[in-house]
């Protein structure tokens, strides 16, 4: 035997107001859009029907309640039994046979949303050449359908809420102005609340001065004095609107959140998912007719239309800066200050990004701030670092030895320079490693060299309990006594292996399982020998002080070359200026 299911109201009430929607606020956009489409749909068969929607908040009707007046097109006593007496029917638009787009509902719960602030609804309607019909549905799922002896005055419905305790505030005049107008500012139809009209006209980018008054809205609405407007068309879906580029920098792992109208009614103050990743510079205002909202109506739902509304508004962005490039290089070159971040993220996929950014963008280099396109121009093979402290390590020594070099240690300036040859097979790209750079000092004399065998020996020894491996050349600037130089592969083995000496026995194993074949490989220490300071050490008698005095030359290249300093390192800079010091003063050792 089949069974009808029953439905506990106050259970579905809570169900909307504590998982479905995110406020009770949303009650009045709710009535708002009963409202709306009423309207519209008395206004098919009589276009030049009224089109007012009137708020009369507690304080306007005496008695605590919330009356809601509309010139709609009404109902008739079986739809109002048909229509207002079934949870999860669609609405009347759907049984008056209108195409679904022209309206703003689409899911037939507008008036259950309205329990959340009300136990009790009562609906007075009447359309045409029928009486008038009054409903009254209370929280606990009952309602009454009759026929009161008063008519209502003209085609169109009211709906009245009697208040919740508690939620009496509400359904109060300030209360209702804020919601009404955040809703409803933009709908083609006039809204009051008492006697404040609500509606402002169409969307500011339709009116005669767009760019004034996307530029007003952008500052009353959002806060903000948009860098530029960037008009939006999407025809598919019914879209237009504007992107408002932001006057300061975005984080770009924030997700944007965008203000998106539906057929002029607003559906969600921080919108996600409506420009690609990469825009995050972007905000935008759009009204839509053919984009799906969520069951909640406070989001869009995600679906093939909206992948193409992304694409084709990041490509109308992407234009907007090709644009920009073209003809207003100066104004580019302002953007880029601000959002250079979110041009270079688009340049990683985008082959006309990349050739915009290696044009216009100026990066660090050792021989000053200049574009990558300059820099191909001045000195052809495109030397980089991917890491900052790379950068600061080298820059110098690598100019005086005529190589030039550009700091890719910035968020995403070394994917940037690697995929130059995407833009020109030509184009050559290398990362400059360390021991590449050393291996264009100049060597000693071999007489000269022969005769500091033995001070190398001494310096090495020092060393040795470190790990490093002593260099004696000569390069400029010869005013720096020492370089520390460790590549990649050698700082990748002295993680390793510093962490394996930390791990338990399991871990050691397996790491030490990476680390083989790895060879004895160790950093460098390249002493200067056009370094005055350098061959006074190689002067000294002593092997003890040439000891410390090289241990001393190993800490201060650490320094000097923004390396870490590990406790080992800490502890050798300590004992070398107390061997200095007791050396300089002898008999007063310092323990």
């Amino acid at each position: 035997m089949d069974n009808t299911f029953q439905v506990d109201l106050r259970g579905v009430v809570d169900l909307l107001s504590h998982h479905l929607y995110g406020s009770p606020r949303v009650y009045v956009r709710e009535l708002l859009q009963n409202a709306v489409d009423a309207i519209t749909a008395r206004r098919v068969d009589d276009p030049l029907a009224p089109g007012e929607v009137r708020f009369e908040p507690a304080e306007q009707t005496g008695d605590g309640t919330l009356r809601v007046h509309d010139s709609g097109i009404g109902l008739t006593e079986a739809q109002v039994h048909e229509l207002l007496a079934t949870i999860g029917r669609s609405s009347k638009r759907d049984e008056l046979g209108f195409a679904r787009h022209e309206f703003l509902g689409q899911f037939g719960i507008g008036l259950l949303s309205c329990f959340m602030v009300a136990d009790e609804i009562r609906v007075l309607t009447r359309a045409e050449d029928s009486p008038t019909v009054a409903w009254t549905g209370y929280a606990d799922g009952r309602y009454a359908v009759t026929l009161p002896a008063e008519q209502r005055p003209g085609i169109g419905t009211t709906v009245t809420l009697v208040p919740r305790r508690g939620t009496e505030h509400w359904l109060a005049g300030p209360t209702l102005t804020e919601l009404a107008r955040l809703y409803g500012s933009l709908l083609p139809v006039e809204v009051r609340v008492g006697e404040v009209t609500v509606t402002s006209g169409p969307p500011p980018w339709h009116s005669s001065d767009p760019e004034g008054s996307v530029r007003r809205y952008a500052r009353e609405i959002l806060g903000f004095e948009p860098f530029a407007v960037v008009d939006l068309r999407v025809p598919a879906a019914g879209l237009t609107g504007v992107a408002m580029v932001l006057p300061v920098p975005a984080n770009p792992v924030a997700h944007a959140g965008h203000r998106v109208y539906l057929k002029r009614m607003l559906l969600a103050e921080n919108a996600e998912g409506l420009l690609p990743d990469w825009a995050f510079f972007a905000r935008c205002v759009v009204d839509a007719t053919e984009l799906r909202p969520t069951a909640s109506r406070e989001a869009l739902y995600q679906d093939g239309l909206l992948d193409e509304v992304r694409e084709a508004l990041g490509d109308q962005l992407r234009g907007w800066l090709v644009r920009l490039a073209t003809q207003q290089p100066r104004r580019l070159a302002e953007f880029l200050d601000v959002h250079h971040l979110g041009v270079k993220a688009l340049a990683l996929h985008d082959d006309e990004m990349l050739r915009l950014v290696e044009r216009w963008w100026q990066m660090e280099t050792n021989v000053g701030r200049m574009t990558l396109a300059e820099f191909r121009q001045r000195h052809g093979v495109v030397r980089y670092t991917a890491k900052v402290d790379e950068f600061r390590q080298l820059a110098a020594v690598a100019a005086a030895q005529n190589v030039a070099l550009v700091n890719g240690g910035y968020t995403y300036d070394s994917e940037i320079i690697e995929r130059l040859p995407v833009l020109d097979p030509e184009i050559r790209v290398e990362r400059l490693e360390p021991t590449d750079l050393a291996a264009r000092f100049e060597g000693l004399d071999p007489g000269i060299e022969l005769s500091l065998r033995s001070f190398v020996a001494t310096a090495q020894r020092a060393l040795d309990p470190l790990g490093c491996e002593v260099v004696l050349r000569g390069f400029e600037p010869s005013g720096l006594p020492a370089l520390y130089l460790v590549d990649r592969a050698t700082a990748f083995r002295g993680e390793l292996r510093a962490t394996k000496e930390r791990a338990d026995p399991v871990w050691a194993g397996v790491l030490s399982a990476l680390d083989e074949g790895g060879g004895d490989v160790r950093p460098q220490l390249v002493l200067n020998h056009r370094n005055p300071l350098v061959r006074r050490i190689t002067a000294l008698g002593s092997a003890a002080l040439v000891g410390t005095a090289v241990e001393a030359l190993y800490g201060q290249a650490l320094l000097l070359g923004y390396h870490p300093i590990r406790p080992a390192d800490a502890a050798l800079l300590n004992r070398s200026f107390l061997g200095l010091l007791n050396h300089a003063v002898p008999g007063e050792e310092t323990s």
